[in-house]
């Protein structure tokens, strides 16, 4: 499967329950461009040769992808990193997986915030079958590099999922998946062209499940055309990112996946061991801790639909869960 976060990139979306978190951002923020690398950069501490002295100095270069989301994780790693005294060196914005990834195994990037299930199946092991977080985590453990550990997962994901409009998760009483057994006879499912045929697409649902749609219109991965035909009941159920802004501008739920027909996607800190040391570690999976899809969602949203500043928004959720 290739998502976004196996590509380039696209964001997320939120949840009204997460308003609160970053409700510092919002005030702020809404008149506010985001952030560029650059500007990342220049309130950042900085080194000519970050990692010369060791994990020992507290010294980390906190690099991302080149979408939105990654570049948001990136900067909350920044900043929690330098409320405990650490001393960062950002690299954002670097490009995809295939470029970052040789970036870490050698050192050059100390830090990268990754998405376990993909990392797995991308960069590490392809031929991994690994479904549930514990399951990819212990193969990442298994495979990965020496030099290279991920710490501690977040739940927060940005996976695909089955979404629906808020009208129909009401009338048909939808909270899962499986909820959709007996109206998916009904429903004609849209999701990218793919959807049809992998493994994790409608052969999937149909397997674990038990769902066989009335039929498959191939739209956009998570895009503009398959919101469009969801909100305008052209299909009645699609393949959504679950950090996709819409979700909340659009009224859209996300249905629960307790049998994970979509492999994990949990965002988890990729981290060069050599440059470690037990604040980093810590700080990190203090982060991972607080950070829920819900949260992610309204950030994301934050910075996509609002144009706000990535570094008010990561200020305003680290802010509210008291780790800055």
């Amino acid at each position: 499967m290739l998502t976004r976060r196996a590509a380039t990139g696209g964001i997320a979306a939120v949840a009204a329950v997460a308003l609160a978190a970053v409700a510092a951002c919002s005030s702020s923020s809404s008149s506010s461009s985001s952030s560029s690398p650059a500007a990342s950069a220049s309130s950042s501490s900085s080194s000519s040769n970050p990692l010369s002295q060791g994990g020992a100095s507290g010294t980390v270069v906190v690099g991302s992808a080149n979408f939105p989301e990654n570049e948001l994780l990136a900067e909350i790693y920044i900043q929690a990193l330098q409320a405990k005294g650490i001393k960062v060196t950002p690299k954002l914005n670097i490009g995809s997986r295939e470029v970052y990834y040789p970036q870490i195994q050698k050192g050059t990037i100390s830090i990268i915030p990754e998405y376990n299930g993909t990392l797995l199946t991308v960069a590490v092991d392809p031929t991994s079958t690994a479904k549930t977080t514990t399951e990819v985590d212990a193969a990442l453990a298994a495979k990965l590099p020496s030099t290279l550990e991920v710490l501690n997962p977040a739940s927060a994901t940005d996976s695909d999922s089955v979404t629906v409009t808020a009208a129909t998760a009401a009338k048909d009483h939808l909270k899962s998946i499986a909820d959709l057994k007996p109206y998916a006879a009904s429903m004609v499912f849209g999701g990218p062209p793919e959807f049809k045929t992998r493994s994790d697409g409608l052969a999937g649902l149909k397997t674990n499940y038990g769902l066989t749609f009335k039929g498959f219109d191939p739209l956009d991965e998570s895009g503009p055309i398959t919101l469009a035909a969801l909100t305008d009941g052209k299909v009645q159920a699609a393949d959504v990112f679950t950090t996709t802004p819409q979700i909340i501008s659009d009224k859209l739920v996300t249905l629960a996946d307790p049998k994970f027909n979509f492999a994990a996607q949990n965002v988890i800190p990729l981290v060069y061991k050599p440059a470690m040391n037990s604040t980093i570690t810590s700080t990190l999976n203090a982060v991972s801790a607080k950070l829920t899809t819900a949260a992610l969602l309204q950030m994301d949203a934050a910075v996509i639909l609002q144009h706000a500043n990535y570094s008010t928004v990561a200020a305003g959720f680290l802010k509210a869960q008291g780790l800055s």
